[in-house]
């Protein structure tokens, strides 16, 4: 029994919850997880989990050993680093995440950049709208927007970003111009949503939020469709300021409404807290930090 391999497949199982879920992850058979953790537990003579209604329960001799397999596996790792020179120079791959526009106008010329000055380094940027895992998704740097939760991960201040209501000067002369929230019941809306269009939009009115019906004319589940809709005059739309920065600055939309906006997003650089940072992140966090901060400030109206 490779024991190592045993590990990592105990430690797949009991982070996604069930072996259908570790095999899927690890791209192999059920029945081979099944067989592994039985060997497993025939090799320790001792039972590491339950199978329950919801899920794999821990034992009290499981959660040990997972705790220790853990250590172990994280030491090889950095093992194979030290050896493949991680931290004598950057090199190796690095996984980069990031929201999908902010990926695409911001993260990815700043990738492009840093290749060019390392070469020894190869990156993969993930453009995603979902909130990726550092451990389950191999990411060593996510671009986040919003607030984050408590954790152990270390966060980078990279400045902040508005939610916009905006519309074309086309309609906005034929529509009229909303003066307060309330007004936008009396608009057309195009709305963006991965999963279903809201029904209302909230703003900050008189020191409290404030929700207000919306009437959808069109729901498209990209933002480039809902900005497009909006250029072309089919209605109002709600977007992140640097999404429309350069249609606003060009004068192809207006932002109304501006006063009641709710408070600005925050942008972090995010990246796992070591003993010993491999210097292909480092390397990359050094050089994207005060370009991010430039790009996110410049992104201003």
């Amino acid at each position: 029994m490779d024991r190592l391999d045993a590990m990592s497949v105990l430690l797949a199982a009991v982070e996604s919850g069930s072996l259908s879920k570790a095999s899927r992850q690890l791209g192999v058979p059920l029945a081979t997880v099944s067989r592994k953790m039985a060997d497993l537990e025939s090799h320790l003579k001792a039972t590491i989990f339950i199978r329950s209604s919801k899920g794999l329960e821990l034992t009290p001799a499981g959660s040990s050993y997972v705790a220790a397999a853990k250590a172990i596996l994280e030491q090889v790792v950095e093992a194979e680093r030290a050896i493949a020179g991680e931290y004598t120079e950057p090199k190796g791959d690095l996984v980069v995440t990031a929201p999908i526009m902010f990926g695409r106008l911001h993260a990815l010329p700043i990738v492009m950049s840093f290749l060019a000055v390392y070469p020894d380094v190869s990156v993969e940027l993930v453009l995603t709208d979902r909130v990726t895992h550092f451990l389950d998704d191999q990411v060593d740097v996510a671009l986040r927007i919003g607030d984050l939760p408590d954790s152990d991960l270390v966060a980078v201040g990279l400045g902040e970003v508005r939610r916009v209501v905006c519309a074309s000067p086309k309609y906005l002369s034929v529509k009229g111009t909303p003066a307060m929230p309330r007004d936008l019941m009396q608009h057309d809306v195009v709305t963006f949503e991965s999963v279903s269009a809201p029904s209302t939009w909230s703003f900050w009115c008189e020191g409290e939020e404030q929700r207000v019906p919306i009437r959808t004319r069109l729901s498209v589940n990209t933002i480039d469709a809902a900005i497009d809709a909006g250029l072309s005059g089919w209605g109002i739309i709600r977007t992140m300021s640097y999404q429309i920065v350069e249609h606003i600055q060009s004068g192809r939309l207006t932002a109304v409404l501006k006063e009641f906006e709710p408070a600005p997003r925050p942008v972090h650089l995010v990246y796992d807290k070591r003993n010993r940072l491999p210097l292909k992140v480092r390397a990359f966090v050094d050089f994207a930090i005060p370009k991010l901060r430039e790009q996110v400030g410049a992104a201003r109206f």
